[in-house]
């Protein structure tokens, strides 16, 4: 019988507090999230005071339904988790915070995460790695061309990219659901998708 070991994992590198307990590094018991969208959309973007302040109120909620969705207490967990950045200092700081707080408290390790190796290795929830592969990461100031495992090159175009997609975002006055929303966009605006296909082919 395989052995059950269970990680308590945090996210606040921008603007929304996420926890969630994970079983194996393979299954989510629970995942919940916070999110600051209706505080920062009347500003077009992420106000960083105000979303650090957002992520003091909700990061001990958000931890307590995490648990108690999952099922499992602190004394359950083999591990702590958590973004380490990049992203915006204040928030990240509300995250590892509590974290080491909690790994402290109950004598686990803790585990730092790069934001954007997250962001790659979320893909694995989908399906299972096969290498050799390319991901891009389009995470604001942070955007990256990744090829095969270990190999990150910077995308220098990143500045066209980012700016692509907040005139598309911008045209349809719905910024803060961009990220949500790009696909879609992308389709609907030939304009702007060629824009984004141009500069992607200019990095390859």
């Amino acid at each position: 019988m395989t052995e059950r070991t269970l990680t308590l994992a945090f996210e606040s590198s921008c603007d929304e507090t996420s926890v969630a307990v994970i079983e194996n590094g393979t299954k989510i018991l629970s995942n919940i999230v916070a999110t600051q969208i209706d505080s920062h959309q009347r500003f077009g973007g992420v106000v960083p005071e105000v979303a650090s302040r957002h992520h003091i109120e909700q990061i001990t909620k958000c931890t307590n339904e995490a648990l108690e969705q999952a099922d499992v207490d602190y004394n359950d967990l083999d591990a702590v988790a958590v973004t380490y950045g990049p992203g915006l200092v204040g928030s990240l700081l509300i995250g590892v915070t509590a974290a080491k707080v909690i790994a402290w408290a109950h004598n686990l390790p803790l585990v730092p995460v790069n934001h954007m190796a997250g962001h790659i290795y979320a893909a694995r929830y989908v399906g299972e790695f096969k290498y050799p592969q390319m991901a891009l990461l389009v995470s604001g100031g942070h955007t990256k061309l990744l090829v095969k495992r270990v190999m990150m090159l910077p995308v220098k175009l990143m500045i066209k990219l980012v700016a692509c997609w907040e005139s598309i975002t911008r045209q349809e006055k719905r910024l803060m659901n961009g990220r949500l929303r790009v696909r879609t966009l992308l389709i609907s605006h030939e304009q702007w998708k060629k824009k984004i296909i141009m500069t992607l082919a200019l990095v390859g």
